[in-house]
């Protein structure tokens, strides 16, 4: 039963409209509620007034519309996923690259090796750029290099000249990879990102399955410089549908933007800060850098759940990409395909991908119920683990399917159907992202950083060795390889599910995190039964479901947190502003 809403001194302000166009181009839009709204502090430079988001804020990506918050969610997914098709749409010209330049199967493999290689600066680089700048920019800049060097690699006239730029291509195409989820994160509260994170998730593993698809009929009609070239211009037209339509979302960057204009257009000299500035000064840039260097792998090498989980990513995304240099061998040289219909049986991939977005969709029902049975709608991370467990099933069943059924005397369909069942499960097994968000949540960017990382090296190295384990032991056991690393590691969200709880108590980060949320619903308990706070988790799809707490620090005031009990939460909204993935704290 919901209880009564909190009482507010302050009138809500009215909302005024900031049309989109002006968000895209301007991070700094002041309205008369924000001018004139009674900001804490007393503007002075020992005391400044502290920016925060107001109740009813046009430029709080929280309060965007549902219908913009999905657009925004369909444009970083496409971002992503141009990115990702990018990479392979090289694998089915490869015999031509090696007829022009004379080189082997190897060196011309490469191509895909290194553009993917690239993928793992992306989070060293890219992540801790965008928390000092915001996303939007980041996005602009990567993007355009990555469109640029996609267009100097149809004009290749060497081989070293190619395998450079799809390096440096793939480096700076890395940097959706990692700030597209952080976008998602900026634009749905945790209850309600379930759907978006797997549209998200979906992205990287669809993207790779179309590029076959369009390089081999395009390769095997015009040759693979004009693949190359269509990838450029790909890239190009959706580098400018991103100049035009998203938005800055990161909320630290457009807080502290709004205190700098609120203070220019101050006659008398008033000081504003955003709470974040507050909290930063003894962090440099330099410092924040660090962080993100090492961070990840002190998670990685340190708590059991991360190391566990990013090897079971790494495994399952390499072997998509493992997939990219098998399909050519059991379909084009074993059927005798050609380069385009050869492409086509990647359809089975795409179809599997499609099947598990569908399953996410009606999942969220499920975690939406379970969170509505906590206090303030905050489920254990384990409660993430349900869909990873039927993936972790899928994806050994579609291997050893494929492996035992890809042979020539057995009809196609049976073999590509293999391949949805496979690709049902990866996108399930990547929700496992969601449970490490949810269980580091201060130190997600890190721990997301440690997987993207440890994938995009096994993805760079499995088609590196496809050709020789191919030849070497047939394409029945070939195949079974994958297979057998994928049922080895099915177990793991079983074991999460069962005693995940207790493996991160015992985790130095992840005990920090759960201590804190723990504090955190005994809080919101308090509330609810003093009738202080609202929580109703769910009730109405598309609606933010978050309590009020005067958007700032009211409810541990309201709920009777002492002061070392505030001194706690302002940590952990601290070093989630440094993060700045994952779980954001609601203002």
């Amino acid at each position: 039963m919901a209880k009564p809403k909190p009482n507010i001194d302050e009138k809500l302000p009215n909302r005024t409209h900031i049309p989109h166009w002006k968000m895209v181009w301007s991070q700094s839009t002041l309205t008369p509620e924000v001018i004139t709204w009674p900001y804490e502090g007393s503007g002075t430079t020992t005391d400044p007034y502290i920016v925060t988001w107001l109740p009813s804020d046009s430029r709080d990506p929280m309060q965007f519309p549902q219908w913009k918050k999905w657009c925004l969610t369909c444009l970083v997914a496409l971002v992503t996923m141009a990115v990702a098709l990018i990479s392979s749409a090289y694998s089915v010209t490869i015999p031509q690259i090696m007829e022009e330049f004379h080189v082997s199967s190897i060196v011309a493999t490469l191509g895909i090796s290194l553009y993917v290689l690239g993928f793992a600066i992306g989070p060293v680089v890219w992540g801790p750029l965008s928390e000092l700048y915001g996303r939007q920019h980041i996005l602009f800049i990567s993007y355009a290099f990555l469109t640029a060097f996609n267009a100097g690699a149809a004009g290749a006239r060497n081989i070293s000249t190619l395998l450079i730029l799809r390096f440096l291509a793939g480096a700076f195409g890395a940097s959706p990879l990692t700030n597209a989820g952080a976008v998602v994160a900026d634009l749905f509260p945790a209850s309600h990102r379930g759907v978006a994170m797997t549209l998200f998730a979906a992205a990287p593993s669809t993207g790779p399955v179309l590029g076959p698809i369009v390089g081999g009929f395009l390769g095997q009609a015009a040759g693979w410089r004009w693949v190359q070239g269509l990838m450029a211009a790909f890239s190009g037209t959706v580098w400018l549908m991103a100049t035009f339509f998203l938005p800055e979302t990161y909320s630290v960057v457009l807080l502290r933007k709004r205190a700098k204009a609120l203070e220019e257009a101050s006659a008398d000299g008033r000081v504003y800060r955003s709470r974040a500035e507050m909290r930063e000064k003894r962090l440099t840039a330099g410092e924040r850098i660090s962080t993100a260097l090492f961070r990840p792998w002190v998670l990685f090498f340190h708590e059991p759940i991360v190391m566990i989980l990013s090897i079971y990513l790494a495994v399952v995304y390499g072997t998509l990409y493992l997939l990219f240099a098998a399909y050519p061998l059991v379909y084009n040289r074993d059927r005798h395909w050609s380069e385009s219909i050869g492409g086509l049986a990647f359809l089975g991939v795409l179809v599997g991908s499609a099947c598990s977005l569908i399953y996410s969709y009606f999942d969220n029902s499920r975690y939406m119920r379970v969170c509505a049975s906590y206090p303030g709608g905050r489920a254990p991370p384990e409660a993430r683990l349900p869909p990873v467990m039927v993936g972790a099933v899928a994806c050994p069943v579609g291997l050893f399917w494929f492996a035992w059924t890809n042979a020539p005397t057995v009809h196609w369909l049976v073999s590509i159907s293999a391949g949805g069942v496979f690709a049902f499960g990866m996108i399930l097994a990547f929700l496992s992202i969601n449970y490490l968000v949810d269980a580091y949540t201060v130190y997600a960017a890190s721990v997301i950083a440690s997987t993207t990382v440890l994938r995009s090296l096994a993805a760079a190295a499995f088609p590196l060795f496809t050709g020789k384990m191919y030849e070497r032991l047939g394409i029945h056991w070939a195949s079974s390889v994958p297979a057998f690393l994928a049922l080895a590691c099915a177990p793991f969200p079983f074991l999460f599910w069962k005693y995940g709880s207790r493996v991160r108590k015992r985790c130095k980060y992840a005990s920090i995190v759960e201590q804190n949320m723990l504090q955190e619903r005994r809080d919101m308990e308090v509330a609810m039964r003093l009738g202080r706070v609202e929580v109703v988790v769910g009730a109405e799809e598309g609606k933010e479901m978050e309590p009020d707490s005067e958007k700032e620090g009211g409810l541990e005031k309201e709920a009777g947190l002492g002061e070392e009990e505030e001194e706690v939460v302002e940590e952990e909204e601290r070093e989630e502003v440094d993060d700045g993935v994952g779980t954001l704290p609601r203002r």
